[in-house]
């Protein structure tokens, strides 16, 4: 199995060698990181290219000019990510919010589903306890019941960032219609998993606040995301298994 990590970064210079470092540690050999900067200011893609530079075979790096959005910085490392022909693909923030020990589990189910989600809101699931109850509630509204009702998901972590993928079903989802950005980015990839018939499977995580620097998810973000989600679901309600990109099942190459 080629597995590659894509991490997408902006100012994470205080967090980029430590993940790096833990994702390198993990007993899987044949895992390689992607790092994909959207033109830090505090260092970050620098840091990025001398972690490539020691180890090429299993860190590489894409810069992107300009602060050009979560949702499009996860596209440009999964179309990378394909591209060199990875068979799992596994995205995940750069700041520890995601422990890097879960990923052989998540990996492992990719056996039996086409998508693994790491979850804050599945029975097992947890969040930092320094969460206040204000944004533990906001979170919980948003995902378990918000975005839940307007789309009639079946997850209950739809912004979860937190994934492991099949190479078939990035493609056949087909990346170049993903159109959010921001947040909802994961939102739309989670309506559109479920309506294209993929096996989708929640896996309990303990979700750590970050341990270094400040939040990027601020209140304008949070709502900008909530209306853009009405967006999702006008843009995709027709979606149906037969639309899939790609209609054969490779077997993962364990």
């Amino acid at each position: 199995m080629k597995l590659i990590v894509v991490i997408p970064t902006y100012n994470e210079a205080d967090n980029l060698r430590q993940i790096a470092q833990a994702l390198l540690d993990l007993p899987m050999p044949d895992l390689a990181v992607l790092v994909v900067d959207d033109s830090s200011t505090d260092g970050t893609g620098r840091i990025a290219d001398e972690l490539s530079r020691g180890r090429p075979d299993r860190i590489q790096v894409i810069h992107r000019k300009g602060k050009g959005g979560l949702g499009r910085a996860y596209l440009a490392g999964f179309e990378s990510a394909l591209d060199s022909g990875a068979t799992a693909i596994v995205q995940m923030d750069a700041d520890f919010s995601h422990a890097p020990d879960y990923i052989p589990e998540m990996v492992r189910y990719l056996e039996d589903y086409d998508v693994v989600v790491g979850s804050r809101y599945v029975s097992g699931g947890k969040l930092d306890e320094r969460w206040g109850v204000g944004r533990y509630l906001l979170s919980w509204f948003a995902n378990s019941v918000y975005v839940r009702l307007l789309l009639r998901l079946r997850v209950h972590d739809a912004t979860s960032g937190f994934k492991a993928w099949r190479r078939d079903t990035l493609l056949g989802i087909g990346i170049n219609r993903v159109r959010s950005n921001g947040y909802v980015f994961q939102v739309e990839m989670a309506f559109l998993t479920e309506r294209l018939g993929y096996r989708v499977l929640e896996t309990p995580i303990y979700f750590e606040d970050r341990r270094i620097g400040q939040s990027k998810m601020s209140i304008p973000i949070k709502l900008e995301a909530a209306w853009r989600t009405i967006e999702v679901g006008l843009r995709h309600h027709r979606i149906k298994p037969k639309d899939r990109w790609l209609q054969t099942v490779e077997p993962l190459d364990t």
